[in-house]
């Protein structure tokens, strides 16, 4: 009996140890992506960092949402993946900047796009880079992340806003007017030349 109970004991402990172990290095596993990600951030600004931190704890939110099957696989993926995708947009501006400021940036998927913009939605094929819609946002990119493709538009600010309006209105002011004139009817067309004696 006490040879059973002993064995029990013995099986016991080694779960703890097992889970203990798993703990430890699921633990150090999380402080070494932290800190990974951190040397990888240092080479931006305040700012921009902030936005990247902003990033990691957003798709923190989303893993510990899977993990309570509080949300299912398929939103688990979608949102992982636009995560993902605004974190490429924001590195690439912000290195090819060279400036410690990112617009705020929205990234939505092709049945998203309502969530932006209102009827007639812009045609996703016909998109250009640097194009503004309804002096709300401009277009930044496409991106691809595990073959779920996501639109990137930065929202202009107040000020952006209202500097395009302006250049809008001064265009259309300059701009000729495109009501058809005729032109003069000459003399010769409607009266006959009178010959001159010699």
């Amino acid at each position: 009996m006490k040879k059973v109970s002993r064995e029990k004991d013995s099986r016991f402990g080694h779960v703890i140890l097992a889970l203990a172990l798993c703990l430890l290095c699921s633990v150090y596993v999380a402080a070494q992506s932290s800190r990974t990600a951190q040397r990888e951030d240092a080479e931006f600004g305040p700012i921009v960092r902030a936005y990247l931190g902003y990033l990691r704890a957003q798709q923190e939110v989303v893993d510990d949402r899977v993990s309570r099957r509080e949300i299912d696989r398929r939103y688990y993926l979608h949102n992982s993946n636009r995560i993902r995708a605004l974190r490429q947009v924001a590195v690439r501006i912000a290195r090819e900047n060279e400036n410690d400021y990112l617009p705020e940036l929205e990234a939505v998927s092709l049945d998203e796009f309502e969530q932006l913009f209102e009827e007639p939605l812009p045609e996703p094929s016909a998109l250009l880079v640097g194009e503004t819609f309804r002096y709300q946002f401009r277009f930044v990119e496409a991106v691809t992340v595990q073959r779920e493709k996501f639109y990137v538009f930065a929202r202009l600010d107040p000020y952006e806003q209202a500097e395009l309006r302006k250049q809008s209105e001064k265009k259309a002011k300059t701009a000729p007017q495109t009501e058809t004139v005729s032109p003069p009817v000459s003399d010769s067309a409607t009266r006959p030349r009178r010959a001159n004696s010699p």
